[in-house]
């Protein structure tokens, strides 16, 4: 019981000096330097079903500070008024295009056919990929454009900061937010060489035009589900230039809006961000299980509470620390920070038996999974 107790510490005790260190320096997309010159960007939106959301979406892009900027909107087939009310924003804004989505051919997922066709038709140098659920501040397109060229990026992405309304959005969504945060110092995604240490988020993706012609985009990783990391990952392998960063204050969405879409969305992710790997993917959830669950189950038990204690303290001055820092919903993350990973676990289990069923089914259309896999084992044999 001593060594695990020991092992429980270590662990809990690197998790807590990362999220410091984030909570401390991360970068931020609200932080970045006003660019010196204004290269040409695209604002390329892939859209489905988002008549809800798409207004919001474009009158936030519309106000950007940026002079050099175009948008283009793909509506991928949409059986609501998504392509109508993009057609009346393109009337009052000139900036604004609509093309329609060609037909989805063999091989590929829906996201990365429409990311794949917004780039053909894409006159930038500079390329943001952004998702129709996101809005934006005034400065986040001239506040990106300023990292890149700080740093001579090829890529830069960041998570949003998510805004969540329902019980099941706050108790599972930050919580992948939090594996960032609490498991990668976001620098290591710029000073690092390992893939490993990569991430990405396809709601804020920006490629230079040279980063992503010499990457391969979204037709290098055709039909994998969870795009933005095998993205970034493959950036890092050809030695390009990355950072990931935090939205907060600049970049904000609302991914999902109730529980079935919180279920579904995450477990048509979650397997592949361990590259549809078992081992590395169970190993990760134990580990989860272990460092953020355990010590509030050992509190159960008198004999061990003493150890118990200082853990379970870690455990909320951890979440308290990423909460405060990237906004997340104070109740939901630090007093019921157990359940919501033990929730999260759950998605986590859902997603491993969607793989075994070969697909699940999302906007009324049926994603693969399988193939994926089988790419990612094919570009690293």
């Amino acid at each position: 019981m001593s060594g695990l107790i020991i092992a429980l510490y270590l662990l809990l005790g690197m998790t807590f000096l990362v999220s410091l260190f984030n909570t401390l320096t991360a970068p931020l997309v609200s932080k970045g330097p006003q660019p010196r010159r204004t290269p040409r960007v695209s604002l390329l939106i892939p859209a489905r079903d988002e008549e809800r959301t798409i207004a919001r979406c474009l009158e936030s892009l519309r106000r950007q500070e940026y002079p050099e900027l175009e948008i283009i909107l793909l509506d991928d087939h949409s059986r609501d008024r998504t392509a109508a009310i993009v057609r009346d924003q393109a009337a009052i804004d000139p900036r604004i295009r609509l093309l329609q989505g060609e037909a989805l051919p063999p091989g590929w997922t829906g996201k990365n056919w429409a990311c794949h066709q917004l780039s053909r038709a894409a006159t930038g140098e500079i390329l943001f990929f952004t998702d129709a659920d996101n809005f934006h501040a005034p400065d986040a397109v001239a506040r990106s454009v300023g990292w890149i060229e700080k740093l001579g990026l090829d890529l830069f992405s960041a998570f949003p900061q998510q805004i969540t309304l329902s019980w099941a959005e706050k108790l599972v969504v930050p919580i992948f937010d939090l594996f960032v945060y609490s498991l990668l110092p976001l620098w290591l995604t710029l000073y690092s060489r390992f893939p490993s240490l990569s991430a990405a988020n396809g709601q804020w993706l920006v490629f230079t035009r040279r980063g992503y012609e010499r990457s391969g985009g979204h037709a290098a990783v055709r039909s994998h589900i969870v795009e933005d990391t095998a993205l970034s990952r493959r950036a890092k392998q050809l030695g390009l230039r990355t950072l990931t960063a935090s939205g907060r204050d600049a970049v904000f969405g609302r991914m999902y809006t109730g529980p079935r879409e919180v279920g579904l969305g995450f477990a048509k992710n979650a397997f592949g961000l361990m590259n549809f790997k078992a081992i590395p993917y169970f190993l990760f959830m134990g580990l989860l299980f272990f460092i953020f669950v355990l010590p509030y189950l050992l509190l159960f038990f008198p004999t061990l509470r003493v150890w118990a204690l200082p853990a379970v303290g870690v455990n909320i001055l951890l979440r308290l620390l990423v909460a405060v820092r990237f906004g997340q919903p104070f109740f939901y993350s630090v007093v019921l920070h157990p359940v919501s990973i033990l929730a999260t676990l759950l998605v986590g289990l859902a997603s491993f038996y969607y793989y075994g069923k070969g697909t699940i089914t999302w906007k009324g259309r049926a994603v693969p999974l399988r193939g994926a896999a089988g790419e990612e084992e094919e570009r690293h044999a």
